[in-house]
């Protein structure tokens, strides 16, 4: 239900969720890069929240499917291109880069510690989209924990509690912050604020956490 109405209080900003015609995770999820919930900078073009084919699906063009749709979509919109968030390898939750390749997409900005902002320009000149200043530094984080994180993907509604509970019970300094404007997401210190874990201001992993690997964490750091 978080996932839900995160989905529809952006319709009216442009929003479109495209699935496939299959039962199961298969879709596309785009919205115009001026109303992204994400620290970039990326006037005129179109930014890709998600593109996730699940297991059974892939290999059967699906991926192509959607992303041609996005394409055409986005060029009768009048954008420039589309920009999306990806990594160094791959990666869990972000863009395959070796696909995005494939299909044209270039890098154009890059952050620390394995994040790049790629693009997909439609005509040259376009512009190169960039993340903002945010994303830089983050001397300012409080010590300990700190986990920002939206309603984007449902399972932070699931996780999120558990993490702090998990951390109160050891006593262990613990912030979560909900992100719940676009403002604020625009200016998070993570290009990836559906979830993203710091402690002492250091990056730790942008990969939704169970039990487990939060306890490995824990063990590791606190």
């Amino acid at each position: 239900m978080s996932k839900k109405d995160w989905l529809n209080d952006r319709l009216d900003e442009g929003l479109v969720f495209l699935k496939g015609n299959v039962r199961g995770k298969c879709f596309i999820e785009y919205i115009p890069a001026e109303y992204a919930w994400a620290p970039i900078e990326a006037e005129g073009y179109m930014y890709i929240d998600c593109l996730w084919v699940s297991g059974q699906f892939k290999g059967h063009g699906y991926s192509n499917l959607l992303m041609r749709a996005c394409i055409e979509d986005s060029k009768e919109k009048g954008k420039k291109g589309l920009v999306l968030l990806s990594s160094k390898k791959k990666m869990g939750f972000l863009s395959d880069p070796k696909y995005m390749g494939y299909k044209g997409f270039q890098t154009a900005d890059t952050a620390e510690p394995y994040f790049e902002l790629l693009y997909l320009p439609f005509e040259e000149g376009s512009g190169r989209p960039c993340f903002r200043d945010a994303v830089r530094g983050h001397k300012d984080l409080p010590k300990g924990f700190v986990l920002y994180y939206t309603s984007q993907c449902p399972f932070t509604a699931k996780y999120v509690p558990i993490l702090e509970e998990m951390a109160k019970a050891r006593k262990i300094a613990f912030r979560s912050v909900h992100i719940r404007t676009r403002e604020d997401a625009q200016n998070a210190p993570s290009p990836f604020n559906t979830f993203s874990l710091f402690y002492n201001g250091q990056f730790v992993t942008h990969e939704i956490l169970s039990e487990k690997k939060f306890e490995k964490i824990l063990t590791r750091l606190s």
